[in-house]
């Protein structure tokens, strides 16, 4: 799915939109014991809770793709009786009203998520009639062939609210206040089948994830039968780092790493408005190297530091690896940050036989927020004025 196709399955969770049939709820304490269950038709649900739960819903189609949000491809096995894909699938097709598949299907979270505390599952099933779209890509509700019937779960983590006072308006008086179980917004998710090209794709789903650093490997494999699981987000820039460095060795200087950052961001600034995210392949890597003036003689090992550090089949996520918002630079004593555009500010250079970072400044410079006088200034004080390149 890319980024148009969750928003407009996301923009379903209105009181207007919402085509909910059923949903289903069960409550998980931290000894996996299941404590309550409820199941009934969503629209039967008091009004101020249904808000609560479509904000989860939109909370669990949210993030970002590659990030937050993973597109998984189920595996032949999967697709076999007994599999994980055709367990969800029959979890589909019964509209949720199959109370033995839903006992199963909490069985199976409870049994592959790792999870220390109290939680709760929420499982819907929605059937979407997808409006048509005219050349000039305005929705036509009157005009639809295609319904697109799908499940959605959250998993919330449930925690016990803060001690205090509060006021209690019946008493008229400030009193302790009473610690109450909150069901939290979602830390993982899911929603099958995928919504590609705007239609149904059941060989695929959409997984969420609240932090991209916990995929949870394992829950994926034993849940959903998915053994190729695309590299988290850290892993992805920890990766790509991996593959610059070991491909240039002692010839990694500051300004190829810096060409290399700023050539990938205007690649993403080029690609923001396309509805895909920027993947980079072997070839796309190759490529943004050779651009920024990795020498020749370096990119005839790049295969082979690519496959070694990466995988053949691994591709990276333009937006997981590039530095968007700030360039960072670090030495054992100094940290520097700028912002991206500004790197070239940053200059290396050789002063005195020393290795030196020199910064272009303005006229306006503060030291812990108080302004101080032009460098140029205390240099002229300082007998330095013809020294300009010192730092």
């Amino acid at each position: 799915m890319n980024k148009k196709e969750v928003a407009e399955i996301r923009r379903q969770y209105t009181p207007e939109r919402c085509t909910i049939s059923r949903i289903c709820g069960c409550y998980i304490d931290a000894e996996k014991n299941i404590k309550t269950e409820m199941k009934e038709a969503f629209l039967s649900l008091p009004e101020d809770d249904g808000f609560k739960y479509l904000s989860i819903f939109k909370k669990t189609l949210s993030g970002t793709l590659g990030r937050n949000l993973l597109n998984l491809d189920f595996p032949l096995e999967a697709e076999k009786e007994g599999g994980a894909q055709e367990f969800l699938l029959r979890l589909r097709d019964s509209q949720l009203k199959d109370d033995d598949l839903i006992q199963e299907f909490y069985n199976k979270i409870i049994e592959t998520f790792d999870y220390g505390e109290n939680y709760y599952i929420i499982l819907i099933h929605v059937t979407y009639d997808v409006p048509g779209k005219a050349a000039d890509n305005l929705e036509m509700y009157d005009a639809s062939d295609n319904v697109y019937s799908y499940i959605l779960c959250s998993i919330c983590p449930v925690h016990l609210s803060k001690p205090g006072l509060g006021y209690n308006a019946e008493k008229n008086c400030i009193e302790n206040r009473t610690q109450d179980w909150i069901v939290d917004q979602p830390v993982k998710g899911f929603l099958f089948p995928s919504f590609n090209d705007r239609y149904t794709d059941i060989h695929s789903m959409l997984y969420y994830t609240k932090n991209p650093a916990e995929l949870q490997e394992d829950f994926i494999q034993q849940m959903f039968g998915c053994s190729r699981i695309p590299l988290a987000a850290d892993s992805q820039k920890e990766t790509f780092n991996t593959l610059i460095s070991d491909t240039l060795g002692e010839d990694c200087d500051y300004d190829v790493i810096r060409n290399i950052h700023e050539n990938l961001n205007a690649r993403l600034e080029e690609y923001k408005d396309e509805p895909e995210p920027l993947e980079l392949g072997r070839q796309e890597v190759r490529r943004l190297l050779e651009d920024s003036g990795v020498p020749d003689e370096k990119l005839e090992e790049f295969e082979q530091h690519y496959d070694e550090c990466a995988g053949e089949q691994t591709s990276f996520l333009a937006s997981n690896i590039a530095s968007t918002r700030k360039f960072h630079i670090e030495t054992p004593d100094v940290t520097i940050q700028v912002r991206p555009e500004s790197a070239g500010l940053v200059e290396t250079r050789f002063i005195d036989g020393r290795q030196c970072l020199v910064i272009a400044v303005s006229d306006h410079v503060e030291v812990n927020g108080v302004p101080v006088r032009k460098l140029s200034q205390e240099m002229e004080k300082a007998g330095l004025t013809d020294r300009k390149e010192e730092p």
